[in-house]
């Protein structure tokens, strides 16, 4: 399999929710950007930031994730220095091996060039995901097939990242490059058998649309037939504030 292959864009290309990140986040995540670019250190977009670019919803964590290649962070990390950040070390302290943070009031720069679990380094082709228009810039965010990976590992007592796998599922599922995805996976595959197994019941129509060999290959059954798609219900039985789908609409600020 080529591993070097080019993602096909598969993102919301009109990103307006761009328009409800906050003036003063904003100004600071712009330096950087703007820093980086003039320095020429190649970066992806994660986080908020590319989970918006694929599902066309804005959710605010006050921080922006900048993935790098693992020789590119001391380069980074001095252009957040450069700017004034200070290591958010000193305030909390976090695990060095993957991920240098930056704060200037309550604004975070994330730059990362490891996934969390130490399971792999960032390597090209997590910069070689779409790119997108942000406020007039063009700026490429992770792969969906990279995020999705990386998010599938993100199960903790404090935190769990299964709802946005779920989205990712939901709004980019059908234009996932599955047998690469699998391949990186690797031996962790019977984690995305689990992921798949919940979107199956929760989104059995948008599940059955997914390529029909997967499903054998993961383990597990395919969709049942045809029937009505019961997603509401389902989605409520889980969280009944909206998390899911299109009606993370109601989550949207307003204009």
């Amino acid at each position: 399999m080529d591993l070097a292959r080019k993602f096909q864009p598969h993102t919301h290309q009109v990103t307006q929710w761009s328009r409800f990140i906050p003036e003063e986040e904003w100004r600071v995540y712009e330096q950087v950007i703007d820093e980086a670019e003039v320095r020429e250190i190649p970066f992806a977009l994660g986080g908020a930031f590319a989970m918006a670019a694929y599902t066309g919803y804005w959710r605010n964590t006050k921080d922006l994730d900048i993935y790098v290649l693992p020789q590119n962070r001391e380069k980074l990390i001095a252009v957040a220095t450069d700017l004034g950040l200070r290591d958010y070390y000193e305030k909390l302290p976090y695990d060095r091996w993957w991920i240098y943070r930056a704060a200037r009031n309550d604004s975070l720069v994330d730059i990362i060039w490891a996934m969390a679990n130490h399971r792999q380094q960032i390597d090209e082709l997590w910069l070689s995901g779409p790119e997108v228009e942000i406020r007039g810039r063009r700026m490429k965010v992770l792969p969906a097939e990279a995020m999705l990976w990386d998010k599938l590992y993100i199960m903790q007592r404090d935190r769990c990242d299964w709802p946005d796998v779920l989205n990712l599922l939901h709004w980019a599922g059908l234009d996932l490059d599955w047998e690469y995805l699998l391949c990186r996976i690797g031996d962790d595959c019977p984690l995305l058998a689990g992921a798949l197994s919940v979107f199956r019941w929760i989104s059995p129509g948008k599940a059955r649309a997914l390529p029909g060999w997967l499903w054998g290959r993961l383990g597990i059954a395919a969709p049942e037939g045809p029937g009505p798609d019961t997603v509401e219900r389902r989605v409520k039985l889980l969280d009944t504030r909206p998390w899911y789908g299109p009606d993370r609409a109601k989550l949207q600020p307003a204009a």
